[in-house]
């Protein structure tokens, strides 16, 4: 028997998680330190805040699922204005939540087993244990159509980025803005994107004041394209956070093959997280591994990855508050982003 290659293998033990007063990421250290999920969600925050610790280095977040329904958008909030990320790629539906709150409406506590032929006749929309006020949606669809559709030039082709930093810039100056990712993303800089814009009410409000108003308003995908792939060509390096999987996820990791193909060089993503429950064998996307995107292109050979395999409602709020205690977080320059020219211009 080699006893060096076997001490090679058993030369970290495995630690007991003991039931002891700690913070949130003193207790994701020790987890890190443990097996199976609870070790992967530790390694995340490790990965995490070593993205926030290199020097100009991009943080994207690809946020998909209903989270903000569920309750975690004050958190995706958080991130936003004290930098744990520095670009957001999510869903319409996402943000559409975002303005039914914003313009004073709840998400409300329900059932599974609710009576979805009685919700229907209460006009009562339900994401699985949740509810939503149909009339607060109605609301918010009425306030996109006339009065954000008002802020917008007709045959002026807007990138996601540019209509929803309006769409923030407008919620910022309603009373019940407190906390939403809309209006804090327009007033940290932070841009966001969402390249499945017209599959969302927000999406189909700006359609109908198209059809109902006789309004031009063009949504641009290419220029978006365009501009999210500008952020991965003009950085040195990258990290991604991803939360769930769907198109934010695969925006976001297309960005280095188009960056490799525009600069004639390797600008692969260097680090990366993944909270999902999907999983690799159905061939989906959203259940892909940051090692079968290597094949892709879209990770460096070496790039340090953790994938947890976890419901994110469950995983995002310690991670969060693993952040939220870190003193590195605070230490952090992040980049900025300059739109005004031709080309992105990003400075530190």
């Amino acid at each position: 028997m080699d006893a060096a290659r076997k001490r090679q293998h058993l030369k970290h033990p495995r630690i007991e998680i003991e039931a002891r007063k700690r913070s949130a990421g003193e207790l994701l250290e020790d987890m890190a330190k443990t097996a199976f999920q609870g070790r992967k969600l530790g390694e995340a925050l490790a990965i995490w805040k070593k993205m926030l610790s290199k020097p100009k280095t991009v943080v994207f977040m690809g946020l998909s699922g209903a989270m903000v329904p569920a309750g975690m958008g004050r958190l995706v909030s958080y991130l936003i204005e004290h930098r744990g990320i520095d670009v957001l790629v999510t869903t319409g539906a996402a943000l559409s939540h975002d303005m039914y709150q914003v313009l004073g409406s709840k998400h409300y506590l329900g059932t599974p087993s609710a009576d979805d032929e009685e919700l229907q006749d209460l006009r009562i929309d339900r994401v699985y244990d949740t509810y939503a006020d149909e009339d607060g949606f109605y609301e918010a669809d009425n306030w996109v159509m006339k009065h954000l559709a008002d802020q917008l030039e007709d045959d002026r082709p807007y990138s996601t980025r540019e209509l929803i930093d309006i769409v923030g810039r407008e919620a910022s100056k309603i009373g019940h803005d407190g906390g939403s990712i809309l209006s804090t993303a327009h007033k940290c800089g932070l841009p966001i994107f969402v390249p499945a814009f017209g599959d969302s009410s927000m999406g189909f409000a700006l359609m109908m004041a198209n059809r109902r108003r006789k309004r031009r308003i063009i949504v641009d995908m290419m220029r978006d394209v365009d501009q999210i792939c500008q952020i991965t060509e003009n950085n040195e390096e990258t990290g991604v956070v991803l939360i769930g999987g769907g198109v934010p996820k695969n925006y976001i990791q297309q960005t280095a093959v188009v960056a490799g193909y525009e600069t004639n060089k390797e600008m692969m993503h260097n680090l990366g997280i993944s909270i999902t429950t999907d999983s690799p064998q159905w061939g989906g996307l959203s259940g892909c591994t940051f090692d079968e995107s290597k094949s892709w292109g879209k990770y460096v050979k070496e790039a340090v990855t953790a994938t947890c395999y976890c419901d994110a409602t469950i995983a995002l709020p310690m991670l969060v508050s693993g952040l939220a205690e870190w003193k590195g977080l605070k230490q952090r320059v992040p980049p900025r982003f300059d739109w005004n020219g031709k080309k992105l211009r990003i400075t530190y």
